[in-house]
């Protein structure tokens, strides 16, 4: 279970991926006395370097390590100790060539790059837990070191293996799953296309097929990739665990990586550590930090969370690097403790000479601290100590928003009614409306308590176990609101089709019933009786005890409804069968917010950012200016920032930030977990 309040230091942590196997010594001192300059306070050491640490088998130095570790205690930086586990050496896949990964044609995925090994290889797994051990035996007293990571960023090359190793581990999970094959059979499906099993060994992963593979088998292969992957994650830990007394984490990719369940995950780790990069073409890519950043917050349970790794400019990876503007670093950065972060980490230190990551900004660029980029280290540096009193309190939502990777994994399979249904794309659209609103919303999953929020969003969910669906009929019926958007509640957790009529699993809570999909052409919309226009879906629905809120003008289906209103119990159900333009959107999720009598944290403009964390009675309001204007908010305290009373009005420039210990502490918004007043009706 993940230990609460123990790895914090005595503020907020500020740094970045060290790597000082890629310089000569005689840099290291320099590097230590400009983190200090910076206020670098943690830095992640040996996340690569496992070729260094053991340059043949069973035959390990550390003679540099040692000299590094204790070059950083000696100027006061602290280290998230790796285990260096994340690529392996070359000479494993020279000695072992099983235990390179192949893709899903069966073509052998060579070393050269990163994370060339396959998850199920028991070779890997013997050879990186050995590895494992000694270092933590060599480290485990270390004074430098108060956290150890585990591996790096797992499964963000190697989460897919089609090997035969992978074959048999995947045949020992199906069997922990189902235990015999009957079930098996019945829960794929496979009386369809003569696919039934007699024999465990006639199974494999859903290699390359000459059509459609079986698409529960592709579920299963993409629940149980996700478990291999956290397997190594436990067996790393088990033996930190025996070794060590820091807190051990690993580094999520939140908001980023599609194939890793990360809930399940959150058990194995004292602290949640996310990674998180904005893509370049995304305008609205400051949205999808923040969306990021309060999933990272709930999955972590409303706790504090570490931010392992970002950028301090343009990252390499992507086809235009492109570099960040000024002031942006800062808003990014404070973005991310706004939401929850008690600490800010980039990759890397030092940008690398060589390799192909070159080119990826770092806190030290190429040119050196003489730059832009490092005076706005600086400064965030200085932000960050200011800011040290905010560490350990928590981020007030009172909206929740449904999430589950199973479910996107569900809905993105073969052959579904539209190819513009897609998971993220509706959960965005209602964040995004949120945050134009003002409004701040945790990200959790199905099964989480509903209770204290009063507003609760459902777009997409098209797989849902009927607990969690009976679950969300408890919290409506107790008062709460809820929103559930088309093709949701459809299947089961098998992918088998809820009969009787869509939306499956919701239709009782939402007094509808949907006889037939109509999806749309690409590039066709649709007009609303409200003035609102559609696009990618419609639904021939019948209400059942529901209100018609809206109905088609025009399209397949003119006259039927499109949104709907049920009211259960206390509480009300709302249901749209539709893709609402962005306008029509706002305008909805706008008359969500006053329906559930959700508050946002202070009167914005909108582009303007405002989260409130509270820790007792004490509360500090951020506010980011993403807008080219200054922006004027009723607030009254102290900017930490700057150390000036704001008494009543704050004035935040352009492109600014401010951060607000409010005076006195405000009765906002109820703190995720606390009943709501809906909620309690």
């Amino acid at each position: 279970m993940r230990q609460h309040g123990t790895w914090q230091g005595d503020g907020i942590y500020f740094g970045a991926d060290y790597n000082p196997e890629q310089w000569p010594e005689q840099v290291w001192a320099d590097d230590v006395a400009l983190m200090r300059r910076a206020g670098v306070n943690l830095v992640s050491v040996g996340i690569f370097s496992w070729a260094l640490l053991e340059p043949s088998p069973g035959r390990y130095e550390f003679d540099w390590l040692d000299r590094a570790l204790d070059v950083l205690h000696a100027g006061g930086i602290h280290v998230d100790l790796a285990t260096a586990t994340a690529s392996p050496p070359p000479w494993l896949a020279h000695r072992h060539p099983e235990t390179l990964p192949r893709a899903v044609g069966g073509g052998v995925l060579w070393p050269g790059g990163r994370q060339a090994y396959c998850p199920s290889s028991p070779v890997f797994r013997e050879r990186s837990l050995a590895l494992v051990e000694a270092v933590a035996d060599r480290y485990a007293e270390h004074p430098a070191v108060v956290m150890w990571h585990v591996s790096n960023e797992l499964g963000c090359h190697n989460v897919h293996c089609y090997c035969d190793v992978s074959a048999e581990a995947f045949r020992g999970w199906l069997r922990e799953r189902y235990g015999d094959l009957d079930r098996l059979n019945d829960a794929w499906g496979t009386a369809f296309w003569s696919q039934r099993y007699h024999d465990w060994a006639e199974i494999n992963p859903p290699r390359s097929t000459l059509t459609i593979a079986n698409p529960t088998q592709q579920l299963d292969f993409l629940r149980f990739s996700s478990d291999e992957q956290r397997a190594q994650l436990r067996a790393e830990r088990e033996v930190l665990k025996r070794r060590v007394r820091q807190p051990v984490t690993t580094n999520f990719m939140i908001g980023m990586a599609k194939h890793m369940d990360y809930h399940s995950w959150t058990s194995d780790v004292d602290l949640v550590a996310n990674d998180h990069y904005l893509m370049a073409t995304d305008p609205y890519a400051h949205l999808g930090l923040s969306f990021a950043a309060d999933q990272t917050r709930s999955v972590a349970g409303g706790d504090p969370w570490l931010l392992m790794e970002h950028s301090t400019s343009a990252v390499n990876w992507q086809p235009r690097n492109v570099a960040k503007t000024p002031g942006q670093l800062r808003r990014n950065s404070l973005t991310h403790v706004a939401r929850g972060a008690d600490g800010v980490l980039f990759f890397q230190w030092r940008a690398s000479r060589a390799g192909a990551e070159k080119y990826h900004s770092a806190l030290v660029p190429h040119a050196g601290p003489d730059t832009k980029v490092f005076d706005e280290v600086c400064r965030l540096g200085a932000d960050l100590a200011a800011l040290a009193e905010v560490r350990g309190s928590r981020v007030e939502a009172e909206v929740a928003i449904l999430f589950d990777w199973e479910a996107w994994w569900g809905v993105e399979l073969d052959s579904h009614p539209s190819v513009d249904v897609t998971y993220p794309d509706r959960m965005r659209a209602l964040y995004d409306a949120l945050w134009r609103a003002g409004v701040t919303a945790d990200v959790v999953h199905p099964s989480a308590d509903l209770s204290g929020y009063r507003l609760v969003l459902v777009p997409t969910l098209y797989l849902v176990r009927d607990a969690d669906a009976e679950a969300l009929h408890r919290y409506v019926a107790g008062g709460g609101t809820a929103l559930v958007t088309y093709f949701s509640g459809i299947v089961d957790e098998h992918d088998h089709i809820r009969l009787g009529g869509y939306p499956g699993a919701f239709r009782e809570l939402l007094g509808v019933r949907t006889e037939e999909f109509f999806p749309l052409l690409a590039g066709e919309r649709v007009a609303l009786d409200d003035g609102s226009t559609a696009d990618v879906w419609t639904e021939w629905l019948h209400p059942v005890g529901a209100e018609v809120v809206a109905s088609y003008e025009d399209g397949p289906l003119p006259g039927v409804p499109a949104l709907t209103r049920h009211r259960v119990g206390d509480g009300t159900a709302w249901y749209l069968a539709t893709r609402l333009d962005e306008a029509a959107t706002d305008a909805l999720v706008g008359r969500l917010i006053t329906e559930a009598g959700v508050r946002p944290p202070a009167a914005a403009p909108t582009g303007v950012e405002v989260v409130r964390r509270r820790a007792d009675d004490r509360s500090w309001l951020f506010v980011v200016n993403h807008t080219d204007a200054e922006a004027t908010l009723d607030v009254t305290g102290t900017d930490l920032l700057t150390g000036q009373p704001c008494g009543g009005t704050l004035r935040v420039p352009a492109g600014e930030v401010a951060v607000v210990r409010e005076e006195p502490a405000v009765s906002g918004a109820v703190p995720a977990g606390e009943p709501s007043p809906a909620a309690a009706a």
